[in-house]
């Protein structure tokens, strides 16, 4: 329930003005709709025993009848403003929650960034944020306005009626709901997290499988990934239908538990009425307002089937809500900073203690490439994470310039520097938006870049820059991918510029061709590669080599006269 609460108190910050009136109307709906049964009742036996008396011709019949019809309408009209605020508001309330919890995606980690699966992320901003909509117009806003009506029935039916009347009702009430929706939790909770559990498993295979069908199908799964997809889809329904049925039982413990409030109600009111302590329309009173009472229930039967969902929802939002620690202020970099300075630096493997480079120093002057080279998981992607701030440093320090990665604000540390990984992304487009998602720059600028990196030929023969690319980068070649996701990194003209094996999937002359080009691009800037083929080698000033065990073995110089 705390991390309910604590969604609660979000959505309500964000719409404070138009949760509170909607609670307001919340209540008056409930305690008109009471009023109203209560009244109609009180209404009908009191003319009948006025009409039995002779007394019928002096009868008040006007203000009574009044009163019913404007209880009536009212309620409509508070009921239709409460659904449109409380509605309104919600859905505002969970559009900025989603934009919070994608916020935090962002700027989450890059180990936990990269472990995250589309799918699932693709979850926690739709399932997720969507099951929240319950919390406060199926929970929390009809519990509270449920209990603010029973405390005023109590109170109305004690002067109007009896304490007898209003300790029954209110108190059958609410040890009624308490037994009830103590079961049905103890049932549904489980279940509606089973059920989740299958719904998103569901989203995720079918989201797997259409992203995956070309590989699912060369390699003959997928039918078995259409089973898995089928079976998930099955259990989901499995579950909801036990929900339903769980959620029908608890509706019909409810009509008992109403029966037996009113006829209880009717009981002792007739006993009054019989012993002359109170009139019998009062009588009538109190057990209409009883059946009216019913309706403070209602709402909370689903909210409570969907308790297990909401909950664990609330949990796993909450944990994407949590802020980043914040970088304090720091002072903005120098425009002429460059270079690279890696001083005694030592890492951990992802996840572990366990060292994967230490007390590694080196130094890369402005115009300088140097390649590191080594065994696979010798610590060359990692190396070059942590200089682009994206893992911890152990021990030592990274410069850039004369000033620490760490403490490099994260819009300076990205216009100085910039990181291309094993693997990059291009998303659904052209292929001018691929570029331009690194700037904003000019059609001749783009064209200068794929240039550079000998994508400007092929670009062209397939429709120039509004050449149309597949998400992921379908209807390219890897080496084209490869290519363009280079070009876009060069659009960013960074003093720094990492590249992670650049020239995967390139044969050599067009590897050497791109790396002169990189380099004609970017003359000053300091340029470091994880290496893994001659061509990339060869072109580098100095190599760093790292073996088996994780530490620099040393330096060897390739061109002399770049040497620090």
């Amino acid at each position: 329930m705390r991390a309910l609460w604590s969604i609660f108190r979000v959505i309500v910050q964000d719409q404070r003005t138009a949760m509170l009136r909607g609670a307001v109307l919340s209540v008056v709906v409930l305690a008109m709709g009471a009023a109203l049964l209560g009244l109609s009742g009180w209404f009908i036996t009191a003319a009948a025993a006025a009409g039995l008396a002779g007394t019928g011709a002096v009868f008040d019949v006007f203000r009574p009848s009044a009163t019913v019809r404007f209880l009536a309408l009212g309620r409509a009209a508070a009921r239709y403003g409460e659904r449109m605020l409380t509605h309104d508001a919600t859905l505002r309330a969970l559009e900025s929650l989603r934009l919070r919890v994608l916020a935090s995606h962002l700027a989450a980690p890059y180990p936990r960034m990269i472990k995250a699966r589309g799918a699932q992320a693709l979850n926690r901003l739709t399932a997720d944020i969507d099951a929240l909509d319950g919390v406060p117009l199926r929970l929390v806003l009809p519990m509270l306005a449920g209990l603010a009506v029973l405390g005023v029935a109590l109170v109305m039916l004690w002067i109007l009626v009896a304490p007898e009347v209003a300790l029954w009702v209110v108190g059958g009430y609410l040890f009624g709901a308490a037994t009830i929706f103590g079961w049905m939790a103890r049932v549904t909770i489980p279940l509606s997290r089973r059920a989740e559990v299958a719904a998103q498993a569901f989203r995720t295979r079918l989201i797997d499988m259409i992203r995956g069908r070309r590989d699912l199908a060369v390699f003959g799964r997928l039918v078995a990934q259409n089973d898995a997809v089928q079976e998930a889809e099955q259990r989901r329904l499995g579950q909801r239908r036990q929900l339903d049925l769980a959620e029908r039982r608890a509706g019909a413990a409810l009509v008992m538990l109403a029966s037996v409030v009113a006829a209880g109600a009717l009981g002792i009111g007739l006993a009054l009425a019989g012993s002359g302590q109170i009139e019998p329309a009062f009588a009538a009173l109190g057990f209409f307002a009883a059946l009216a009472l019913a309706e403070t229930l209602a709402p909370l039967r689903r909210a409570v089937s969907d308790l297990g969902r909401m909950a664990d929802a609330a949990r796993r939002v909450g944990r994407d809500l949590a802020d980043p620690a914040p970088k304090g202020d720091t002072p903005r970099a120098p425009s002429n900073a460059g270079g690279l300075h890696v001083n005694g630096l030592t890492l951990l493997r992802s996840g572990t203690r366990a060292p994967l480079v230490h007390d590694i120093s080196v130094a890369i002057r402005a115009g300088e490439t140097v390649a590191i080279t080594g065994a696979s998981g010798s610590g060359k992607s990692t190396l070059l994470l942590a200089i682009a701030g994206l893992h911890a440093i152990e021990a030592g320090e990274i410069l850039l310039g004369s000033q620490d990665v760490r403490d490099w604000s994260e819009a300076d540390l990205r216009s100085h520097l910039t990181l291309l990984p094993q693997r990059s992304a291009l998303m659904a487009g052209t292929a001018a938006e691929a570029l331009r998602l690194a700037s904003p720059a000019e059609d001749a600028r783009l064209w200068e870049v794929l240039a550079a990196v000998k994508l400007d030929a092929v670009v062209a023969a397939k429709g120039g820059l509004s050449m149309r690319i597949g998400a992921r980068g379908e209807g390219i070649s890897g080496g084209e991918a490869r290519r363009l996701a280079l070009a876009r990194a060069l659009l960013r003209a960074p003093k720094v510029l990492l590249l992670d094996e650049p020239t995967e999937g390139l044969d050599d002359p067009t590897a050497r061709a791109v790396l002169q080009g990189i380099r004609t691009i970017l003359p000053d800037a300091a340029i470091l590669i994880a290496a893994h083929r001659g061509a990339e080698t060869e072109f580098a000033d100095r190599l760093i080599a790292l073996d088996g065990s994780w530490r620099a073995l040393g330096t060897a110089p390739l061109k002399p006269t770049n040497m620090v």
